[in-house]
């Protein structure tokens, strides 16, 4: 039988420790005792319409839902070593949200959080908001969809992903990622996907100065750039360019199509560089 807990406020240590199959309801987690961890240790609760400003309310959770909620600059690293949760419609804005947590979804969610997301594994995050620094470091197995998101170095070392209908605005982007897909995006940002292996862009609006560098196995298809130049060095990339790209520069190998080609930087290479550059026909 679900037990209910209900329109409550805690700010004890460990208030609500250790709940199982339980629902959480319109409590408010906040006070002058200011203790932590009120969550944790959970298992099988739904958490909706609270409000939290303590730190660390779910430690060690699992299956779980937290729904219509929102965690203040006060709830610092809300969830770490979680599994089986689902997040939607909360704002959250708690900094390190989500470490070592796996099979989480992120879904309709407004998210300002620093460090969001480091080594976790079975992410899914779908129709949310999201602004970070150092996103999704060192994750595994991510699925995203209709994602907005701003910051800086998302995505460095993230292995086995697939990004499709977003918009990133992100310096620094894919740095040293493996086995990564992206489709039908604009990934907007300096010194885009450096040291990647296996990375493939489809359909993808490309923005920015000196992208995908040092790459081993890139490929593009029918993607766009703008402000791109300097792009490919040293790179082992198949591409198909739509339109025109400001400047290409020494390419490892491989070979890159596209319609125009403001200039090709040949010479003073550090290693062999034998890429073919084909500019279509205007016929």
């Amino acid at each position: 039988m679900i037990k209910q807990v209900k329109n409550g406020t805690y700010d004890s240590e460990r208030a609500l420790y250790n709940l199982i199959d339980t629902e959480v309801s319109g409590c408010i987690f906040a006070g002058p005792a200011d203790g932590e961890s009120a969550l944790k240790e959970c298992r099988g609760v739904t958490i909706r319409d609270c409000s939290f400003s303590l730190r660390y309310p779910l430690w060690h959770t699992e299956d779980f839902t937290l729904q219509n909620s929102f965690l203040d600059v006060k709830t610092r690293a809300p969830l770490w070593y979680c599994r089986g949760g689902k997040i939607s419609y909360c704002t959250i804005d708690g900094i390190k949200t989500l470490r070592e947590c796996s099979d989480m979804t992120i879904e309709n969610c407004a998210v300002h959080s620093p460090e969001f997301g480091w080594r976790c594994n079975k992410l899914n995050i779908l129709d949310s908001v999201i602004d970070s620094e150092y996103f999704l470091f060192e994750c595994s197995d991510v699925h995203i969809d209709r994602l907005r998101m701003s910051g800086k170095y998302s995505f460095q070392y993230v292995k086995n992903a697939h990004i499709s209908n977003s918009y990133l605005d992100t310096k620094d982007a894919f740095w040293h990622c493996k086995d990564m897909t992206v489709r039908d995006s604009t990934l907007k940002g300096e010194y885009l996907g450096w040291y990647s292996e296996n990375l493939t862009l489809i359909n993808c609006r490309i923005i920015g100065t000196q992208p995908l560098c040092y790459c081993k196995n890139l490929k593009l298809v029918n993607c766009t750039t703008e402000g791109c130049d300097r792009a490919f060095e040293y790179s082992e990339v198949n591409a198909e360019i739509v339109g025109h790209i400001d400047s290409i520069e020494n390419p490892k190998s491989g070979k890159i199509t596209a319609d125009s080609v403001g200039e090709i930087i040949r010479g003073h290479e550090a290693t062999e560089c034998a890429a073919e550059i084909i500019i279509r026909s205007k016929n």
